[in-house]
């Protein structure tokens, strides 16, 4: 599923937003909860393909309690997305912690 992130050393953050859900007991919650293994990937397409590239993070995900690391994760995600300026995300916060780096790029 398509996520907004901000990054701080080897940690992936992610928050729930604003945006309408039909439950507050999401699937990507519970996942996490039953298995905390995941990937994160991130690509860059271009109609030059010499510009394509993709990043992937393999690493363990952990649902945040309302603590300093989530205040400080909502923060870098304010900082990073306008969007989150004026509708901050609430939670809950998701902190995944990287142990595998890996990509490609055509150049």
């Amino acid at each position: 599923m398509p996520i907004t992130f901000a990054i701080a050393s080897d940690t992936i953050y992610f928050a729930v937003d604003q945006k309408p859900k039909r439950t507050s007991d999401l699937q990507r919650l519970r996942n996490i909860k039953r298995n905390p293994r995941v990937a994160v990937l991130v690509d860059h397409y271009s109609e030059d393909w010499r510009a394509l590239w993709w990043a992937r993070a393999d690493g363990t995900a952990r649902v945040l309690e309302k603590d300093a690391e989530a205040s400080r994760a909502i923060e870098m995600l304010v900082e990073r997305y306008a969007q989150y300026r004026e509708a901050v995300p609430g939670g809950p916060v998701v902190a995944i912690h990287v142990e595998r780096w890996s990509g490609w790029s055509f150049t």
